[in-house]
């Protein structure tokens, strides 16, 4: 009976084995790439619901209220600390005293128990982060929580992600402004970022720290 099948065929089976093996491997790892820095992942621009609507964009935005004057842990705190009830009753004592939707403002002074606010920027419990020492080095607070002040919920504006907290790490001179900015919202450097950088980096001293103690202590 004659070979049906050249010598070849073998090396050619083994061959479209061997790359159909790496194809599905290449797009199974480019599909999970794609799937983890994806906003479904990372629930970026996903408001979070909280058990009273505060509008940042009111507050910040139109009122023009300072970030320090609700958290008032960010200068010297690892955490910028969520604003006790009395923070919000010193000015709703007086101003929509009689508002259905701060019914649990109200509830809360009362009873001395906090009101459970969801957090939106919420690292893992591996994480070491510390707001003071970025205030220090003149790191904005819409640098890391975006525009807040056109926020009428709050969401998660960065992906926090490992690389994301890196790119700044590794190059501090892109992000950091005077320490008397930090908090002031859509800011514009004075003169080109790459200058007042670099003399702020020099001048807050600061490192480029990267080793993994850095984060995850």
């Amino acid at each position: 009976m004659p070979q049906i099948f050249k010598a070849s065929t073998n090396s050619l089976a083994r061959t479209s084995i061997i790359l159909t093996v790496l194809a599905l491997g290449g797009g199974g790892g480019a599909l999970f790439e794609l799937i983890a820095n994806s906003s479904y992942a990372t629930r970026q621009g996903e408001a979070r619901e909280q058990p009273i609507p505060f509008s940042h964009a009111h507050h910040v935005g139109s009122m023009g209220i300072d970030c320090r004057y609700c958290h008032t842990g960010v200068d010297n705190s690892q955490h910028a600390m969520v604003p006790p009830t009395k923070t919000c009753m010193n000015c709703h004592s007086q101003i929509w005293i009689n508002s259905s939707t701060l019914q649990p403002v109200r509830d809360s002074y009362q009873t001395n128990e906090s009101i459970k606010w969801t957090k939106v920027n919420d690292l893992p419990d591996y994480v070491y982060f510390n707001h003071s020492i970025h205030i220090k080095k003149g790191v904005g607070c819409e640098t890391c929580h975006g525009r807040v002040d056109t926020m009428p919920l709050m969401y998660q504006e960065a992906s926090l992600q490992m690389r994301w907290c890196l790119d700044c790490h590794r190059n501090p001179e892109k992000y950091v402004r005077p320490r008397e900015l930090v908090t002031k919202m859509g800011y514009e450097p004075s003169e080109p970022q790459e200058v007042i950088g670099a003399r702020l980096v020099k001048e807050y001293n600061i490192q480029k720290l990267e080793t993994c103690w850095t984060c995850h202590r």
